[in-house]
């Protein structure tokens, strides 16, 4: 491609998106975050995303994880019926359905994570660098069917609602995370062990842009208990 055409598509999409990306399904990327000496894959069919990732954790102030991602701004909402494939080599590994806001390692992010062990919850950095923070949620008894999670972001609040497909849902939050124009919005699997690889499949994926919040109503009145999702 030359200068002249690469400067013409940078200001047709706003921002160059990174080399490694690459289209799966309705997101436009698919990379690894952070160190990864198990390099992670992406594939979508029948309507399924079966993501598999290495990474030693999502966790503390840096992060290591396979992502697959699309890049939107203002408020959002991503749904998707979750589960791992086998037993898994360690109880943390964690698919996350994630907003974040680049792909440094140290990124400022939120995200509803489903850990190997059943523990839902809600994770968020609050700013670049900083440590992770968690709220917990209960802790899903039957990983042998797919647990429902969903992350909206409502301006700089976060929200985690999870439970079975089909049934009703509990929220977990909100939480403050400051993310600034375009966000990369997506699912993160990270196997918890730098030395292995764990996949996860979803399903019923939506991906959709919220309207905004009616005026004058307090935040946590928004995100109380809803319906399934």
């Amino acid at each position: 491609m030359t200068k002249h055409k690469l400067a013409i598509l940078i200001l047709c999409c706003g921002a160059a998106i990174p080399a490694a990306a690459q289209l799966v399904g309705v997101f436009e990327g698919n990379t690894d975050v952070g160190v990864t000496p198990q390099k992670g894959k992406a594939e979508f069919a029948g309507g399924e995303y079966r993501i598999t990732g290495g990474g030693a954790n999502v966790w503390g102030a840096v992060d290591a994880f396979h992502y697959v991602w699309t890049r939107m701004s203002g408020d959002v909402a991503l749904s998707a019926d979750v589960r791992f494939i086998g037993p898994g080599a360690v109880a943390h590994r964690k698919v996350t359905l994630m907003i974040r806001q680049s792909l440094d390692p140290d990124s400022a992010y939120a995200g509803a994570a489903l850990h190997g062990d059943g523990l839902t919850s809600l994770q968020f950095r609050p700013a670049a660098a900083a440590e992770t923070k968690e709220v917990k949620q209960e802790a899903m008894s039957d990983l042998s069917a797919p647990v429902r999670l969903r992350i909206e972001r409502r301006g700089d609040n976060f929200v985690m609602l999870a439970g079975k497909p089909g049934g009703q849902l509990t929220s977990t939050g909100p939480a403050p995370t400051a993310l600034t124009g375009p966000v990369y919005v997506g699912i993160a699997v990270c196997s918890h062990d730098a030395n292995v690889l764990e996949t996860a499949v979803l399903s019923n994926v939506t991906l959709q842009a919220l309207p905004p919040a009616a005026a004058n109503r307090p935040p946590v009145q928004r995100y109380r208990s809803r319906m399934a999702i």
